[in-house]
């Protein structure tokens, strides 16, 4: 289920880029490609708990000084070029950073994956984001109840 939420949250973190307001996101896409109310409402409390605490979902940043990670060999052997190009789209979309990013590999390569495609990848990525520790200032809860909703 988490996957699906990061899924829902790459989706409204690419509306704002395009200098959408998150009330201007029409949700019924959602809704209409199999997302579930419960999963929408939860990627919204997870991107409303990070602006409220004034965290900046997408950092402006300066090209020149932009960092790439280059797989190692040992790491193309297990890593998908898709799941790879999964882990940068969540990158340059703000969501991981750099640290965030050289984790992963890291988890990855000591678990002793023989491959990583796009869907383990999407694991990891909702790992990293929706089980890892909240931003401070925030109640910590992410995940709602299947009934919960946000008004």
């Amino acid at each position: 289920m988490h996957e699906r939420i990061v899924e829902i949250i790459l989706f409204l973190v690419s509306e704002l880029k395009s200098d959408k307001q998150l009330s201007d996101v029409d949700v019924s896409l959602l809704t209409q490609n199999g997302y579930t109310q419960s999963e929408i409402s939860t990627a919204f409390s997870w991107l409303f708990e990070r602006l409220s605490v004034g965290q900046q979902l997408m950092p402006e940043r300066d090209e020149s000084r932009q960092s790439h990670r280059i797989l190692h060999d040992a790491e193309k052997m297990v890593i998908t070029p898709e799941a790879f190009g999964y882990l940068l789209q969540c990158r340059q979309l703000g969501l991981l950073s750099n640290s965030d990013i050289e984790s992963i590999i890291e988890r990855i390569m000591a678990a002793g994956f023989s491959s990583v495609g796009v869907a383990e990848m999407k694991s990891f990525v909702a790992g990293m984001l929706l089980d890892s520790e909240s931003p401070p200032g925030t109640s910590g809860r992410i995940s709602l109840n299947s009934d919960d909703t946000i008004h």
